[in-house]
């Protein structure tokens, strides 16, 4: 299986799946899910010519389980050691969820001489928290319950945290096999991972790194997300980089990738090919 070995102070082993040939895309999962969550980007992306990159962080999927490093400085040196060591250039980052934070703060830190395009869909960017400064985010509280939940019952709260991913009611009908492929995907990652995950993308601030963005930026989100609100975090990302491209899709829940991925692929697919 494809794999690197990243370095430094908590190294690690990612694996990564890649499909097709032609400018890299490298697709980055959300929480608490892993490379698999991107099945129908891959195919389509593939199919129309580019070689797609989707590896799992750390602690999920089947990359490495370390015991720290769940952090978003050492996200972003992970997906740095992906794009030296494979070599990766003209590249394009598309980050879901949490893993808009490490397109943020990977173009923070490391600039974009590797990079010509990034999307951020459904993603925690700017700053989730509410703080004096941040006004608009999120009470601690929030955080705070998930982390309990979580300490005290992973697999119950899994259970019930996917249908308000995908909008979906527990007695209906509709989804019930996306929610069971989902809860199938988190059940897998590390505990650990899973709690100390909550702690990153609640709590980091990537209003700094996002005045970094020079380069062509496609802001997705949906307006009945309930796990991102799109004002607290799609809205304000578009108003703070310059020149970037907001599209908002009527209706889509936060896991609209599969909800609404015919809608998210054409819109993919319309950006990289401007």
């Amino acid at each position: 299986m494809p794999r690197i070995q990243t370095s430094g102070a908590n190294p690690t082993e990612l694996y990564y799946y890649e499909q097709g040939q032609g400018q890299p895309v490298v697709l980055i999962h959300g929480w608490p899910l892993s490379h698999r969550m991107w099945e129908s980007q891959i195919t389509a992306l593939a199919e129309s010519g580019y070689r797609v990159i989707a590896y799992d962080r750390r602690g999920f999927g089947q990359s490495g389980r370390p015991t720290s490093g769940y952090d978003y400085d050492s996200f972003a040196a992970d997906l740095d050691a992906l794009m030296t060591q494979l070599d990766l250039r003209d590249a394009v980052l598309a980050g879901f969820s949490m893993g808009g934070g490490e397109v943020a703060r990977y173009i923070g830190r490391y600039g974009s001489e590797r990079v010509s395009k990034a999307m951020l869909l459904g993603a925690v960017p700017p700053f989730l928290l509410k703080t004096g400064d941040n006004p608009e985010g999120v009470d601690k509280s929030v955080f705070d319950g998930m982390l309990e939940a979580v300490r005290k019952d992973r697999i119950g709260f899994l259970g019930d945290f996917f249908y308000n991913f995908y909008n979906l009611e527990p007695d209906g009908k509709d989804g019930q096999e996306l929610v069971a492929f989902s809860k199938w995907i988190a059940w897998e990652a590390s505990p650990l991972a899973t709690r100390e995950c909550i702690n990153a993308f609640g709590g980091t601030d990537f209003r700094a790194d996002l005045a970094r963005f020079d380069i062509p930026t496609l802001v997705v989100h949906g307006d009945a997300d309930r796990i991102v609100p799109l004002q607290v975090s799609g809205q304000r990302s578009h108003d703070m980089i310059a020149g970037s491209r907001l599209e908002v899709v009527q209706g889509a829940p936060h896991g609209f990738a599969a909800t609404h991925a015919a809608q998210l692929n054409a819109l993919m697919l319309d950006f990289l090919k401007r």
